[in-house]
């Protein structure tokens, strides 16, 4: 699958660790993961880089459904760190769920924390990231779930499965990038690069010899794992002259959805199968952003890898170029996207909440503040850029996390009052909207829900300062996505066409620009969970806000204790 002397040692390494690891029933598994700075050259400079175990891409995590496996974080860094298990659900403990000063304080440098993962039904891929400032661009890995001992794929077992981790690169620090993006308060400096598998590709300089390599098999089927890890941009993504076949997203199985091209948004997982069922050649791999958003910028380059057969044959001068929908080629993101469906049979259920108890909606959009006294800003009209969900800025608490503040009934930590429904009710998709909208307010606000409600919320795009998609994704949970659509939402035209019988089953959803989702959720994990964008700036912006669940009846509806080791703030 890999070739070279280098990417052959890591093939055998990874297969020997599989092949291990699949003959144990569910039990423990523990991890070691030591983040520090290691050196890594691209596009023609070295600098050092955050990473776990001196990998970048990190380590991939092996589990079977159901297992639970400890992860021991060392901080070896000069930085604060936090990890999150993006879509494991961690039913009742959100003790290790990771979000900086939201669920945990952070583990300082010198220190250590022992994570533990529990998985329930998440089955397929997922992914593990930094959770604390602009950290994940480097510090982020697969997870790989097989199905229980006993039982198999719903498709037919592939020759060979390949984890895909699609990112981004900047030349300088990105703690530089992050603290200008604060200081100047507009847009961050945009990527140098896209990366699949920590390799820019072809088309940038440096970058041919280390370029990724794909090595297959005439005649063979591969489950190609896919991550997108970018941090503020979705991504289209195809291999020249092959379809793909996404058969899960998000950690749960999807019928076949056969295309020549897939959309994936920072945050989501897809599993797609390829046939190499073309003339044995030499093909790219290749993937570029997504951007409906006027005037915002974003990284126009293309990372590409190489798919080589490995019988011999007489390769072409240059491999074929894959086809790609252009940047802002909405009706090619969405018409990928809108097709995902459960695969909701026998062996793979799925339970829609159709009796509600608790309806939510929720703006999502970016703002603007004024700029700072005696300062000079680079946001609209000298403004800073700023984002909201129902106009609250989200602002996390300083010297506690919201948690241990939930736990151990601290008040002063956050407010109660995150809106059920938008604050003011204006023509949220219109071209012009009066300027006095765009200043949300700053809090730390939180909704509780009750044990078992049935939750319906109601994500609404706004055409405030900059409309553009936005990925949102809910720690502790997956929902179903059972309705979407552009412009402002009509509870009594757009429910007619809500899907409750095969919705995806997804932890990230794009809302689309100037638009809305439609997503629902049995509150059936008690604890304290975060929601946000999955766009790094607009989370560093403000756009997220805290559910807490309340206990149910029981031991086993109650959030459970703390672990010893948390991490003091």
């Amino acid at each position: 699958m890999w070739s070279g002397k280098k990417a052959f040692s890591f093939y055998v390494m990874v297969f020997i660790t599989i092949g291990d690891f699949v003959n144990c029933e569910a039990w423990n598994y523990r991890y070691k993961f030591f983040v520090k700075e290691s050196p890594y050259t691209r596009l023609c400079k070295t600098k050092k880089i955050l990473t776990v175990n001196g990998q970048f891409p990190g380590p991939t995590l092996y589990a079977h459904k159901g297992d639970t496996i400890i992860v021991d974080v060392h901080n070896k860094a000069k930085q604060n760190i936090t990890l999150h298990w993006h879509g494991v659900k961690q039913q009742r403990y959100p003790w290790s769920d990771g979000p900086e000063y939201v669920t945990q304080c952070p583990i300082k440098p010198g220190h250590k924390f022992s994570q533990k993962v529990i998985f329930s039904a998440e089955e397929g891929t997922l992914w593990w990231h930094a959770h604390s400032t602009w950290s994940r661009a480097t510090v982020h890995g697969a997870i790989i779930i097989y199905p229980k001992t006993g039982t198999s794929y719903p498709f037919p077992k592939p020759h060979a499965e390949v984890p895909i981790i699609l990112g981004e690169w900047w030349k300088k620090d990105v703690r530089k990038v992050y603290e200008g993006l604060l200081a100047t308060g507009g847009e961050p400096n945009v990527s140098d690069a896209f990366t699949i598998n920590g390799q820019p590709g072809l088309l940038y300089p440096c970058s041919k010899r280390e370029t990724y390599k794909l090595k297959v098999v005439y005649g063979k089927t591969y489950l190609l794992r896919l991550v997108n890890a970018a941090m503020n941009e979705v991504l289209f993504f195809s291999i020249a002259k092959h379809n793909l076949t996404v058969v899960g997203a998000d950690g749960s199985y999807t019928k076949q959805l056969t295309n020549n091209y897939i959309v994936i948004s920072p945050g989501q997982t897809l599993d797609c199968l390829f046939h190499a069922n073309q003339k044995p050649d030499h093909y790219y791999m290749a993937a570029r952003a997504y951007s409906s958003g006027v005037n915002v910028s974003f990284d126009n380059t293309t990372t590409t890898a190489i798919l080589h057969y490995s019988d011999c044959y007489a390769t072409s001068s240059s491999p074929s170029f894959p086809y790609l929908p252009y940047y802002n080629d909405t009706t090619s993101a969405f018409n990928f996207t809108g097709r995902l469906r459960s695969l909701a049979n026998e062996d793979h259920p799925i339970s829609v909440p159709l009796y509600l108890t608790k309806r939510l909606i929720s703006t999502i959009s970016v703002n603007s503040f004024p700029c700072y006294p005696n300062g000079t800003c680079q946001g609209p009209n000298g403004t800073r850029l700023s984002a909201s969900m129902n106009n609250i800025s989200f602002v996390n608490p300083p010297r506690l996390d919201v948690l241990q503040a939930y736990y151990y009934h601290v008040h002063g930590v956050y407010g109660k009052r995150f809106p059920s429904f938008p604050p003011f009710v204006f023509n949220f998709t219109a071209d012009y909207l009066p300027l006095n909208l765009q200043t949300p307010i700053h809090g730390t606000e939180v909704k509780f829900l009750k044990y078992n409600s049935m939750v319906e919320m109601i994500l609404q795009g706004t055409n405030l300062v900059a409309g553009i998609d936005h990925p949102m994704h809910l720690h502790g949970y997956s929902f179903y996505v059972v309705g979407w659509g552009f412009g402002n939402f009509d509870k009594h035209k757009d429910t007619l066409n809500f899907n409750l019988v095969d919705p995806p089953f997804l932890n990230t959803v794009m809302v689309p620009r100037n638009g809305w989702t439609a997503i629902r959720f049995k509150a059936n994990n008690p604890g304290v969970w975060f929601m946000h964008c999955h766009f790094e700036r607009h989370l560093t912006w403000g756009m997220d806000t805290v559910f807490i669940v309340k206990d149910g009846k029981g031991p086993g509806a109650s959030m459970l204790p703390p672990p010893p080791d948390m991490p003091p703030c």
